[in-house]
């Protein structure tokens, strides 16, 4: 669980690995091959054994993609990890590209050359990323062929860490708040009035929520890798390794689950013909539809069915997650109350910083497991936005700059992400400026009040709007959903730039984190957690309105906030939260911590 400042990667990795590659490219006759982030399961973090991004590259991030051609190569990473890249990856075997504006099909259609064969792995793309792809290689005058052999996984070899097999586990009701056999059948009925006889399922975290199961198989997120089929009765099968299943789980998942392994999925998919089968073009890879294609079932393209039901919390959930921020903005406070004391005159390094962090959340007796490695960025570190110490990188903190400090929990009942950037000695004019137009974003997002089928994309500028009237903006989306003790990034909503048709529903719990960066110099990040409440009405209102309940409670350092720029009712706002956080998280702390937080907490 403790998490590790040792690099996985180095520069290296590159120039060792992709000479293999090309071998194995040029054995099955390819003159290209394409090399995505994603895996089987379209994971956004992955198990050692499915970084093949990595491998090949050396690149870390968890999002990206490669092209490795016969005489070149690119990486394509987005604005979050544009600094990073650049530090993991060989600039001279690789050319680095935006995958955003420059994007994967812009590149193969300036370098591919007519007659050329580009290879993809079927497993790890889905349709609709293949389907641009596909048109791209074709303005070219080349083509795409899918490959039997992954060259990139016989380049590995022997070398190739193993699969995981951690065990699934029964995630009790009283976390849950809803029984599988009603998920199944509600799921079910959902099939049945879209013309489907039954859905493929290949998202760990749609699984794991559906059967009320918890896994180990994925970094930092309680996922196991499995696939399902749920019939419109509301009966399933589901596909798990045997070494992840335990007599306990077979009782919990009841008679109507099917328990499989995955060398019986191809013959599950085949008994499909002539049956209309739902599938999610965005979640599941092209090789499920070639499969359902093969064995003549009725296609039916379709967003995955659990990812709404998933991301609208039940009370329950509501309920644990309330609890997980209450005992994990405990333990937070006690680290910020170590930052702004000790920490001060100490000047501590990134790796001292994540370890004492660490050590506070573990005290609580409850947590489960990190849900994600701690950014802790001091100085210039804090302006690489998905930076992670490392023992080469380490930082030691210096008096007058920042400390940006990102950081989440999985607990049984809730995961908490939440990013605090603090002072270390006096901030800078400057720093204090930029910090509370960051805040002022910030606030403006957590007080909004929208009507029903309000889409995150169309709440993003309140994020943005102080920022851009001085000229500044952030290279990252303003929030993503999140699970309960699932994983930490979490659809199908979100907030950001990019237009999204996901309205935002009561029960959706999403972050709140505008920034600001300084390369080369700090980083600022403020971001709570908080939920869609119920439609309530506004005095003299027409319609009701959804709202956000926050549910992070950790102070916001005052000394970095220029009051003067903040308006009366920001202010206000200010000091209700720092008010609220008081009166939740003080009497859970001891008296010294207690003390400095009455400080921290007083009104602006």
């Amino acid at each position: 669980m403790r998490q590790t400042f040792d690099e996985s990667t180095d520069p290296s990795f590159g120039p060792k690995h992709v000479p293999l590659i090309r071998q194995a490219m040029a054995a099955q006759g390819l003159d290209g091959f394409l090399v995505p982030h994603e895996d089987e399961h379209q994971n956004e973090y992955l198990p050692a054994a499915n970084d093949r991004l990595a491998w090949a590259t050396g690149f870390t991030g968890s999002a990206g993609a490669a092209v490795i051609l016969k005489d070149k190569a690119a990486v394509f990473v987005d604005g979050r990890y544009a600094l990073q890249v650049r530090d993991q990856v060989d600039g001279g075997l690789f050319e680095v590209r935006d995958l955003i504006e420059d994007g994967v099909p812009g590149y193969l259609e300036q370098s591919l050359r007519a007659g050329q064969t580009l290879g993809y792995d079927p497993r790890l793309h889905s349709p609709e990323a293949l389907e641009r792809l596909r048109a791209a290689a074709a303005k070219a005058g080349a083509a795409l062929k899918a490959v039997a052999a992954n060259p990139l996984d016989q380049a590995w070899g022997v070398a190739r860490p193993a699969q995981p097999t951690a065990s699934v586990v029964p995630q009790p009701l009283d976390y849950a708040g809803e029984a599988s056999s009603a998920k199944r059948a509600r799921i079910g009925a959902d099939l049945a009035a879209a013309g489907a006889s039954a859905a493929v399922l290949t998202a760990p975290a749609s699984i794991a929520w559906l059967f009320n199961v918890r896994g180990g198989d994925v970094i930092r997120s309680p996922l196991p890798l499995a696939q399902a089929i749920l019939n419109k009765d509301g009966s399933a099968r589901l596909f798990l390794d045997p070494a992840k299943v335990s007599p306990d789980l077979v009782a919990w998942l009841g008679n109507e689950v099917s328990l499989e392994t995955p060398d019986d999925l191809p013959a599950a998919l085949a008994a499909l013909k002539g049956q209309p089968v739902l599938i999610d073009p965005a979640q599941s890879s092209a090789w499920y539809f070639e499969a359902l294609q093969t064995a003549g079932a009725q296609i039916v393209r379709g967003a995955d069915p659990t990812a709404l039901p998933r991301a609208c919390k039940n009370p329950v959930e509501i309920e644990g997650t309330r609890r997980a921020h209450i005992r994990d903005g405990a333990a937070l406070t006690r680290f910020l109350h170590w930052v702004a004391t000790e920490a001060q005159t100490s000047l501590p390094d990134e790796v001292e910083v994540v370890r004492r962090l660490e050590d506070f959340r573990e005290a609580t007796g409850a947590l489960k497991d990190l849900s994600f490695d701690t950014i802790a960025g001091a100085e210039s570190n804090g302006a690489v936005v998905h930076y992670r110490p490392t023992l080469r990188l380490n930082k030691r903190t210096v008096s007058g700059s920042l400390l940006l400090v990102d950081s989440g929990a999985q607990y049984l009942d809730g995961t908490t992400d939440v990013t605090r950037t603090v002072a270390i000695g006096e901030p800078s004019a400057e720093m204090r400026n930029r910090f509370t137009l960051v805040l002022k974003g910030h606030l403006a997002l957590a007080r909004v009040r929208f009507p029903a089928g309000t889409t995150g994309s169309a709440l993003d500028i309140l994020a943005r709007a102080a920022l851009w009237s001085a000229g500044l903006d952030y290279d990252h989306g303003t929030g993503h959903g999140v699970g309960s003790y699932l994983g930490v990034h979490e659809g199908p909503h979100r907030i950001a730039k990019q237009p999204n048709s996901v309205a935002l529903r009561p029960g959706m719990i999403v972050s709140n984190e505008p920034g600001y960066y300084k390369t080369g110099a700090f980083g600022i990040r403020i971001e709570n957690l908080q939920f869609v409440t119920e439609p309530a009405e506004i005095p003299g209102g027409e319609r009701p309105m959804l709202g956000f309940e926050t549910l992070t409670l950790a102070p916001i350092d005052r000394r970095l906030v220029e009051v003067e720029i903040l308006t009366a009712e920001e202010r206000d706002q200010l000091n209700a939260y720092h008010a609220r956080v008081l009166a939740v998280v003080g009497p859970l702390v001891e008296a010294d911590v207690r003390g400095w937080l009455e400080g921290a907490c007083a009104a602006v």
